[in-house]
């Protein structure tokens, strides 16, 4: 049986060490560099505390419950990859970003040749706003990789249909570009982006790619590239979970009303995935179309979100603290 005083040891030890944690240097410019309030995960870009985003009961008692089965699997194997490595992503389910970055860094620790750890702590440093730190984790990560044959990410939290849509190479490049896009350095964002897509194994993810990558042309000044990108986008696409980053890619082309898709998404509310999502790209659309107001009405409606976890209110704050 597992040692569940142990357990609950650790988390108790760790939930309290994370609340002593400062933000690192490089990680936004516009961030205190003082201790973390008590239960805070981070600071957004502009310094505001964000502490763990809110669950119903019924998904925090099924993700608590998760977490804890985790938990006693890496108790009975303590030195397993795959039982550290899930210990990490149910705390990241739960908002508990700060301890599912010690759990990956035990994890890379142990198991140095392992790509998976940094790049789940990659991710995590996005979440944190720490860009710097993610980036230097996921070229390790795409280093590590490299040699190795790719292979589909279970998911934790499944669709609808129950089909794992990712790979390892494609979350590694994909969480890399990411990293480099918030950043502002879009031409080392391309290439990331461009491998990305490579290893998109299904329209879902062929959709996710293209949008960051024609989001990036665009920033370049490469319209005609990016018009071409975008192209290979269809509207009779199957698609199993990522609708949204489907309908933005044939708004980019003129299939669908971008305006509309972003009052839709209002219409869900703020703490959809929809709305972070077109949000930013309805935002950084009039942006690069040359109308740096209205997208700063659309960021700052985005940043209003309790989903400050959600890439696209990430990228919200950054275009922001970038805008006159």
């Amino acid at each position: 049986m597992p040692n569940t005083h142990r357990i609950a040891s650790w988390m108790l030890t760790t939930c309290l060490g994370c609340a002593a944690v400062g933000t690192p240097a490089g990680s936004g410019a516009l961030r205190s560099s003082e201790p973390l309030a008590l239960g805070a995960q981070t600071r957004s870009l502009f310094g505001t505390l964000l502490y763990a985003p809110p669950l119903s009961g019924a998904e925090l008692a099924q993700r608590q419950t998760a977490l804890f089965d985790a938990l006693a699997a890496w108790e009975r194997a303590p030195h397993d990859a795959d039982a550290t490595l899930w210990v990490g992503r149910r705390l990241g389910y739960l908002g508990r970003f700060r301890e599912a970055l010690e759990v990956f860094t035990i994890g890379a620790r142990e198991h140095p040749l392992d790509p998976r750890f940094l790049r789940h702590r990659g991710h995590r440093h996005i979440t944190l706003r720490e860009f710097e730190a993610a980036a230097l984790d996921l070229e390790r990560a795409a280093e590590l990789a490299a040699e190795r044959p790719d292979e589909i990410e279970p998911d934790g939290q499944p669709n609808a249909r129950g089909v794992p849509l990712e790979s390892l190479k494609s979350n590694i490049y994909y969480h890399l570009g990411l990293a480099y896009f918030l950043s502002g350095e879009f031409e080392r964002a391309l290439p990331a982006w461009r491998s990305c897509l490579r290893f998109a194994g299904n329209p879902d993810n062929q959709c996710s790619a293209t949008h960051w990558l024609y989001m990036t042309l665009r920033r370049l000044g490469r319209d005609a590239e990016a018009a071409e990108v975008v192209s290979t986008i269809r509207a009779d696409f199957d698609i199993v979970d990522y609708h949204s980053y489907h309908q933005l890619c044939l708004a980019y082309r003129g299939e669908v009303d971008l305006e509309r898709l972003w009052e839709q998404a209002r219409a869900r509310g703020s703490s959809s995935t929809d709305f972070a999502t077109i949000g930013f790209g309805a935002g950084h659309w009039q942006l690069v179309e040359g109308h740096p107001a209205r997208a700063r009405e659309i960021f700052e409606q985005l940043c209003s979100s309790p989903s400050w976890h959600a890439f696209g209110r990430i990228a919200a704050e950054a275009e922001l603290a970038r805008l006159p």
